[in-house]
């Protein structure tokens, strides 16, 4: 997607010719879609596609295999994201020297949080949330968006979220992640005007079903404007958040 643009601005400026440009996107998109790796197919142009690279997804897979993914997208000039990884298994793994490890988000990359511009909060009900919060937080700094935490505001103290109602609404999105009983998305959507997406967490008692009876609260929120993600997922909120701020920065630059 960078190269895209580059060749693309070159061309706006007059530094590149519309033939020269022409060779370089045909050059571009003639490269393989994807990385093969043995059984694992790498999808290289996912970031093209979407503007989101492809996230390696840690837990399940052992140690010489996240290497060896890493590692291929590595020679390739690509990002590495990779989620759910244990300190331990990073260093398993042993690329230090390539990749940082992130332990509140548990989570290795190559890529450093670089906020430039938009605006998404991220809330989170308790502090045994907060790790799937952060995961969501920190892979947006790492795509250039501006995010606002605001951590341990459950519904057990609302006067914790009162003050921040103003900034929250400011944002493009806000992601909201609660565990328990998964009542702070509604609560949030309720005083805001700003689309929410709810991210159940499996911290709760055993009632709780692992996080199932959150799910199910959030996806019966009696506010409109909650969109509700999978248990744990802060990868697919902050994605979502993503995708909604790079709408509205897109119609910024049209009007």
């Amino acid at each position: 997607m960078d190269e895209l643009r580059e060749i693309l601005q070159e061309l706006r400026e007059g530094r590149l010719k519309l033939q020269e440009a022409y060779s370089r996107i045909r050059s571009l998109l003639s490269r393989a879609p994807y990385l093969e790796l043995e059984n694992i197919r790498l999808d290289t142009h996912r970031r093209l596609r979407r503007g989101i690279p492809e996230i390696i997804y840690g837990e399940g897979k052992d140690s010489e295999t996240i290497k060896k993914i890493a590692e291929a997208l590595i020679k390739k000039g690509e990002p590495v994201i990779i989620t759910r990884v244990s300190r331990e298994k990073f260093k398993e793994i042993g690329l230090s020297g390539d990749l940082r490890y992130f332990l509140r988000a548990r989570l290795a990359s190559n890529l450093e949080p670089s906020p430039q511009r938009g605006l998404v909060s991220v809330v989170s009900a308790g502090a045994s949330d907060e790790a799937v919060a952060e995961e969501a937080a920190l892979i947006l700094e790492m795509l250039g968006i501006r995010v606002e935490r605001f951590y341990d505001v459950g519904v057990a103290g609302l006067h914790r979220l009162l003050p921040h109602i103003e900034t929250i609404n400011s944002s493009s999105a806000a992601i909201v992640v609660a565990g328990m009983e998964g009542a702070l998305p509604t609560l949030v959507s309720a005083l805001i005007s700003t689309p929410v997406i709810g991210v159940p967490t499996s911290v709760g008692y055993g009632a709780s079903l692992g996080g199932f009876s959150a799910l199910l609260t959030m996806l019966n929120s009696c506010s409109n404007g909650v969109a509700v993600v999978n248990i744990d997922n802060g990868v697919s909120a902050a994605l979502f958040a993503y995708l909604i701020e790079e709408k509205v920065h897109e119609h910024k630059g049209r009007v």
